[in-house]
């Protein structure tokens, strides 16, 4: 019988799978005669206390081994697919993909469309549901998989269909019904595009969102991105300050709802939507923990609360020393976040008089300046912009500017082409307030 090889990657120390001779280049067939299609079977079926693995060695012999361990113990193996399938492409051509809106010439990885809904619960990516089989919900619903993260755009079937370009996307929408019924916690986001969903369909795609309380956790609404790159797709305008206003208005609203009614505020309005209409951002205990830092959603405020409780931290370690850190720096970030940072970079200025920090504002001229958002920056724009500034002693960057766990910018430029480019060292910091202090106070001498 042919088996589906998954290739071990590595065998953990001191785990189950080294102390049975399993080595990296092997391969798992099998987990009690059952084929792993991908990584949910694998955790599914290696929970009980006896399990027969079969295990094909590097030398072609094939290894049936049983194996007594404690329910829900690791094998302690990593394999060199960590989903132990492939990725599967999204077949939808929405009208506010990012994607679409690309330049060429880009690495081939940053074009690939997932619409994997095991990315939802290995990642945090949000799935349309458009690409899944009843096999899939079955199979979520069986293994109990929480919670799944899911683009909705709209509740509004036809209109959903026309957003996706897939006759089917309003079908898709039922499959909620099975995972609601079925107690599978969500988490839903609802890309805004101006003339499309949002006014009355908004209204009425929340309304029908909030049936799903409280197993659909929260609602993201976000504005779509638009980049420069958009030449023969659906046209779509940007969102100006009063449309921003409206959207806050309309969130707001029902925020107090919800949260009248099930104790939630459910439904959450982006930093974005705040900044563009010149508002106060909610409180802490208005984003219901967090639930939707990853679509910007609370991450101002979260980042102003931590950092404002590590200064007071900070300053009280320090006392007199106060006055005698010293360091002159720079920081870049993009147009969306540098109010915030500055008003930051002051703070730490008013309470260490000898530390001098100078933001910079980055506008994006590789994707357009319709886009603000740091994460999206590059090398390039940076070096252009801040060539033959005054720098000081080095030069901050956010952490998301950067390829994950990488030292690369979108556009393939290395940190070290920027340090060698602009003459300064760069530091990268990561993405909370309590780091950004920390990283800049750790920089700085004593005089």
């Amino acid at each position: 019988m042919d088996h589906k090889k998954h290739i071990i990657k590595r065998v953990l120390p001191g785990s189950i799978a080294e102390e049975l001779e399993i080595e990296a280049g092997d391969a798992l067939l099998s987990i009690d005669g059952t084929d792993i299609e991908d990584i949910f079977d694998y955790q599914f079926l290696i929970q009980d206390t006896y399990i027969e693995v079969s295990i094909l060695k590097k030398n072609g012999e094939e290894w049936l081994l049983e194996i007594d361990k404690e329910y829900d113990e690791d094998l302690g193996i990593e394999f060199e697919n960590g989903l132990m399938d492939e990725y599967r492409h999204c077949h939808n051509k929405c009208v506010f993909c990012f994607i679409d809106q690309m330049p060429p010439g880009m690495r081939d990885t940053l074009y690939f469309k997932d619409d994997d809904s095991r990315l939802s619960f290995l990642q945090g990516n949000y799935v349309t549901l458009t690409n899944m089989s009843d096999h899939d919900i079955d199979r979520i619903c069986r293994y109990h998989l929480s919670p799944i993260n899911i683009s909705f755009q709209t509740m509004n079937p036809e209109l959903r269909c026309k957003m996706l370009n897939n006759r089917f996307a309003g079908e898709a929408l039922k499959k909620v019904d099975r995972l609601f019924q079925a107690g599978i916690r969500m988490n839903g986001q609802i890309v805004l595009c101006k003339g499309l969903n949002d006014g009355r369909e908004l209204e009425d795609s929340i309304e029908q969102l909030m049936r799903y309380l409280p197993t659909l956790e929260s609602v993201s609404v976000v504005p779509v991105g638009l980049s420069k790159y958009r030449e023969g797709l659906f046209p779509l305008e940007p969102f100006e300050k009063e449309d921003a206003c409206q959207v806050i208005d309309l969130i707001e609203r029902y925020q107090r709802e919800c949260f009248e009614k099930y104790g939630t505020h459910f439904v959450h309005a982006s930093d974005e939507w705040y900044i563009l209409a010149g508002r106060e951002l909610p409180e802490a205990e208005r984003y219901d923990g967090y639930l939707q830092l990853e679509n910007g959603v609370g991450m101002t405020r979260l980042l102003l609360d931590e950092f404002a409780e590590s200064l007071v931290q900070q300053k009280e370690c320090d006392g007199d020393l106060c006055v005698r850190r010293a360091g002159r720096f720079s920081l870049a970030t993009g147009l969306l976040a540098y109010p915030t940072i500055q008003k930051l970079c002051q703070d730490i200025m008013d309470t260490y008089p000898n530390i001098e920090l100078t933001v910079y504002p980055i506008k994006n001229y590789f994707f357009g300046e319709h886009i603000t958002v740091s994460g999206l920056l590059t090398g390039q724009d940076l070096i252009a912009q801040l060539s033959g500034q005054s720098l000081g002693q080095g030069l901050f960057l956010p952490e998301n500017i950067l390829r994950s766990g990488e030292d690369v910018f979108l556009d393939d430029y290395h940190v070290a082409d920027l340090e060698k480019a602009l003459q300064v060292p760069l530091f990268i910091v990561k993405s909370s307030g309590y780091d950004f202090l920390k990283s800049i106070i750790d920089h700085t001498i004593l005089v």
